[in-house]
């Protein structure tokens, strides 16, 4: 029923009960360990890549396109898979070459990607930037393969409505349930991707995603396209039966501060009051952010009928050395 991939991320990510945090607000806070998905290839966006670029390798693609932040972790982890694969890389970063280079954009250099910097002006334009490449690389004879921002579309979203499925194994191991799952929402693919494993499982769980930079109504939008192009692929390999979702999306988007990537003192003494508690490392784009969201909402109400809480970790630490300074 759902379309070929390839096997890149370490699955079954280990699920950890956070105690002290647990004891302190008053709910049972888990941790699904997906920054642990592999080392190179760490975080949330291996799962999706799995299907982009089964995808791509199916078409023939030699060069792959992708874009994203300085800092993206989903442009590093692009670069880290299609080296594996034997695949050509090219990058659309925002933002302007930096002198010292550091966390995943070195990474991206020791990989030998092409990269192609944009002004944060220039970059509203990606897509057409993008678009230019990959008929550039055709003129020279090489099959061009585009992702988008997170491997966040219909293909790349069954890499979370599978993640949705381990997380019901895991439960069953753990004689468990979690009452709510919650994800950050940078591009839209890993909380959509959850949304569809939650539709096929009857929306048995709170589904609650925190945006890390853009509106909540934007994303909500982002979402339900990014499920109807997968509905859409679903409809396809099922005989063109379309199925019905339930409009009942929760993203808030009351805990991106100034907006992606940027952070202020309050989050980041969050974060290292996590990390002093817990020995776990959040970041200051994604994780922390949402983390912050939800146990702050715990706090405000929001969970009172939720008593098993997971949080999904989707990684971010190589982009931390970008805060060295916050953190002094």
């Amino acid at each position: 029923m759902f379309p070929n991939k390839i096997e890149l991320a370490q699955k079954n990510t280990p699920i950890e009960k956070l105690e002290r945090l647990s004891k302190s607000i008053g709910k049972n806070i888990f941790i699904k360990r997906d920054d642990l998905t592999g080392i190179e290839l760490s975080g949330n966006k291996v799962r999706k890549l799995e299907y982009a670029l089964g995808e791509a390798m199916n078409l023939g693609a030699q060069v792959i396109i992708t874009c994203g932040a300085i800092q993206s972790n989903h442009a590093r982890a692009t670069a880290v898979a299609a080296r594996k694969l034997g695949l050509k890389v090219h990058l659309v970063l925002r933002g302007e070459e930096p002198e010292h280079i550091s966390g995943n954009l070195l990474l991206n250099r020791i990989l030998g990607a092409d990269i192609t910097f944009l002004t944060a002006e220039a970059f509203s334009n990606h897509l057409t930037v993008m678009e230019s490449l990959k008929t550039d690389y055709e003129k020279a004879g090489l099959k061009a393969y585009i992702i988008p921002i997170g491997a966040s579309n219909g293909i790349g979203n069954f890499g979370y409505y599978n993640a949705y499925q381990e997380i019901l194994h895991q439960e069953t191991e753990m004689h468990t349930n979690f009452d709510a799952i919650v994800c950050t929402v940078g591009s839209g693919g890993t909380y959509s991707g959850l949304f569809l494993g939650n539709h096929f499982n009857a929306y048995r769980k709170k589904l609650i995603g925190y945006s890390v930079g853009g509106s909540s109504a934007y994303f909500v939008e982002q979402s339900k396209k990014i499920i109807s192009d997968s509905n859409e692929i679903l409809s396809h390999l099922s005989g063109g039966r379309l199925e019905t979702f339930v409009d009942n999306h929760t993203i808030i988007d009351d805990f991106q501060g100034s907006g992606y990537a940027q952070t202020s003192i309050e989050d980041i003494e969050f974060i290292k009051y996590v990390a002093e508690q817990e020995g776990l490392i959040l970041d200051p784009v994604y994780t922390g952010k949402a983390f912050k969201g939800m146990m702050t909402q715990i706090k405000e109400g929001m969970y009172d009928d939720c008593s098993n809480i997971l949080f999904i970790h989707t990684g971010g630490i190589f982009g931390l050395e970008a805060f060295e300074s916050w953190f002094k």
